[in-house]
């Protein structure tokens, strides 16, 4: 894990007939999406769904692990455009989405 990054866990369910990023299992958030598995679109799906819950741009996003799987760990970019970190910020809105 790079110095300004935070990991969440995510389990993704594509083809669903709403986006949505809430409590899942075991600690991971579950994310519902839309587009379906094929040719990584749930995936990029799931990016833009948690960047946008979290309240940054999908750029900041970006799949660690799980490219082919449901469970897939993503890596959070925590310096904010004005150059501060925000990983305590992050931290928090990943918590309440999983308790909420």
């Amino acid at each position: 894990m790079a110095e300004h990054e935070l990991t969440v866990a995510i389990r993704v369910q594509p083809g669903a007939s709403r986006t949505s990023v809430g409590p899942g299992r075991d600690g991971t958030l579950a994310v519902t999406v839309g587009a379906r598995a094929v040719d990584g679109a749930a995936t990029d799906a799931a990016v833009r769904a948690v960047a946008e819950a979290l309240g940054v741009r999908a750029r900041r996003v970006r799949l660690l692990r799980g490219a082919r799987s449901r469970d897939k760990v993503l890596a959070v970019d925590t310096m904010g455009p004005d150059g501060h970190d925000e990983h305590d910020t992050l931290a928090a809105r990943v918590r309440a989405l999983g308790t909420s």
